[in-house]
């Protein structure tokens, strides 16, 4: 079979990129005709995660075969202004400044690559300003959606509403509105809205151009599954808005196989502990809270009578931009007074957390979680019902669609957003520990365990996931042929 060449070029964020490397390790292994390159774009602060991206290329690095390589692209000439425009606006502005740099690595890549031709652009949501390159260079773009059918579906709906309809969709902003959106079941209350999409000082300009160019693609790939999100996914395919093949090939994980990770003493703890007896904390990259907020947790733990696995993380400066939280040196300082005493052998405070082995471990029931997409996949994965307490970006969205769409999850606080939801309090969190935990999750948890065995399904030979990532080749292929014809 004819070799091909792909160029992925991931957004610089470590959830976005660990996601298209595994999605990079199975095309590779199942295709052996394909080799891919990543092209890298390195944050613009180097306080923005550039130590956890470095981390994560090195793991892969040695992790994935031959057939995968890593350029990290040299920084622009110049850079927009990060005070002048809302944060994605100059996401899109600092991609397309390294146009310039793609434009020079792909030629030199393909006078290196032996006449194996490049196939195609597959492209993070936040990089389509790359599409234009791709269009001049004659090649076709696919772009990579790292969250859910039902996100995806909403931008497209929104994005049809302005440009074909002329609906400012940002009066849906803090309003009490329910709206019918064609990727859900149920009304989407507007306070579950992602900011990015119906604030114009978020970005929504910028989000929604980015999904008019979805449009523009040759195929869209998502992290999804059919069985997850049948609905969703049905309602893309249906034609009412004209859109791309669009390719469910998840879910796309980064499975642990670190024996030292297995080993450490937080898996040690869990060890000892009875199955499903320990709820786990956890709220992702960004996931930090102020002290009174740390507060209210403790006391919910406390109250809740549960055991727990608290992932606390220090939150970065104020009004630092792309900072990641960082460890306590000594927890206590942020927690109520005598808390830990209280506390031992019942509960473990902790920082950072290898998150995917926690859940996958027997001793965990519940998660407590910010409702990011790849952290909502791995509790399916692992069987684990979600408490959501959704924070940023579409994890409102989510956590409602787990909730209230799916039957999966329970709420402490599902429109909570992290710049100006308030205080959570202890019984909210108790009270959210308790559903999660309780009896009265049975139904949830026969549910979460009936996705969990299709999850494995739908990437088994055969599986939907596996017949939709095989489709997504052909048209690969195909295409490589109608641009060579």
């Amino acid at each position: 079979m004819k070799k091909a060449e792909l160029m992925f070029i991931p957004f610089q964020a470590v959830g976005h990129i660990v996601s298209m490397i595994e999605i990079a390790k199975l095309l590779t292994h199942r295709y052996s005709h394909l080799s891919i390159t990543f092209l890298i774009i390195k944050p613009f602060s180097a306080s923005a995660a550039d130590a956890h991206i470095e981390e994560s290329l090195r793991a892969a690095s040695a992790a994935t075969a031959a057939a995968i390589k890593y350029l990290i692209l040299p920084p622009p000439e110049s850079t927009p202004d990060t005070d002048s425009v809302s944060l994605l606006t100059f996401f899109d502005l600092y991609v397309a400044a390294h146009i310039p740099s793609v434009r020079a690595a792909v030629a030199d890549l393909s006078s290196s690559l032996n006449s194996v031709p490049v196939a195609g652009f597959v492209l993070d949501m936040f990089c389509t300003a790359m599409m234009d390159l791709a269009g001049e260079l004659g090649v076709p773009s696919y772009v990579f959606i790292p969250s859910g059918a039902a996100f995806l579906g909403l931008l497209l709906h929104f994005q049809a509403l302005r440009d074909d309809h002329g609906v400012d969709v940002t009066e849906f902003h803090d309003s009490d509105a329910e709206l019918a959106v064609p990727c859900f079941v149920n009304p989407v209350p507007a306070r579950v809205l992602p900011s990015v999409v119906v604030e114009k000082e978020r970005g929504s300009t910028s989000i929604l151009n980015a999904t008019r160019r979805f449009k523009g693609s040759n195929g869209i790939l998502i992290n999804t599954f059919v069985a997850l999100e049948p609905h969703a996914v049905n309602a893309l395919k249906s034609g009412t808005i004209e859109i791309p093949p669009v390719y469910p090939v998840g879910p796309i994980l980064n499975l642990p196989n670190d024996a030292q990770e297995q080993e450490s003493s937080i898996i040690s703890w869990l060890d000892d502990k009875p199955p499903s007896s320990v709820v786990f904390l956890c709220f992702g990259s960004f996931g930090s809270f102020n002290p009174d907020q740390v507060g209210e947790i403790a006391h919910g733990l406390e109250r809740s009578g549960q055991r727990f696995l608290w992932s606390l993380r220090k939150p970065p400066p104020p009004k630092s931009r792309l900072v990641f939280p960082t460890d306590y040196a000594n927890p206590e300082e942020v927690l109520p007074s005598g808390f830990l005493e209280r506390t031992t052998g019942i509960g473990k405070v902790i920082g950072w957390a290898p998150q995917l082995a926690v859940l996958a471990h027997k001793a965990v029931g519940g998660f407590v979680s910010h409702c990011g997409w790849n952290s909502t996949l791995e509790s399916m994965w692992c069987g684990v019902p979600i408490a959501a307490w959704p924070m940023y970006a579409e994890q409102q969205l989510n956590a409602f669609e787990m909730v209230r769409e799916l039957g999966i999850g329970k709420d402490i606080r599902i429109d909570y957003k992290l710049d100006g939801g308030g205080l959570v309090s202890a019984e909210e969190i108790e009270r959210g520990i308790k559903d999660v935990m309780g009896g009265e999750s049975d139904m949830i948890r026969t549910n979460v365990m009936e996705i969990k065995e299709k999850a494995r399904e739908a990437l088994s030979e055969g599986g939907s996931s596996s017949i939709s990532l095989g489709h997504f080749v052909e048209q690969v292929l195909h295409n490589m042929e109608f641009e060579n014809s």
